[in-house]
């Protein structure tokens, strides 16, 4: 499913136009990344938990020549599925 599935998806179960999903959607969106963004967590309870967790700088190698090279520290956005959401899936 892509983003205007979504919104599709959206529209009709809550009975909105597709504009007014398409506000929500990208609403909740927004609001998630503003909110990793911060450093803080998004629990949804029963869906799952947005977090963010931090990478440290390591050594790795460049592929084609095989030197070493360094790979800066990152933050990456993570997600732990909730026990409804895997309830749901299995």
């Amino acid at each position: 499913m892509n983003k205007q599935e979504l919104i599709g998806q959206v529209a009709d179960h809550a009975g909105l136009s597709k504009g007014d999903a398409q506000k929500a959607v990208e609403a909740v969106f927004d609001s998630v990344t503003g909110a990793l963004k911060k450093g803080d967590e998004v629990r949804l309870v029963g869906f799952g938990t947005f977090s963010v967790s931090k990478r440290k700088a390591s050594t790795g190698r460049n592929p084609r020549t095989g030197e070493p090279m360094t790979i800066k520290a990152s933050t990456q956005p993570k997600f732990k599925a909730g026990k409804g959401l895997k309830d749901a899936v299995n």
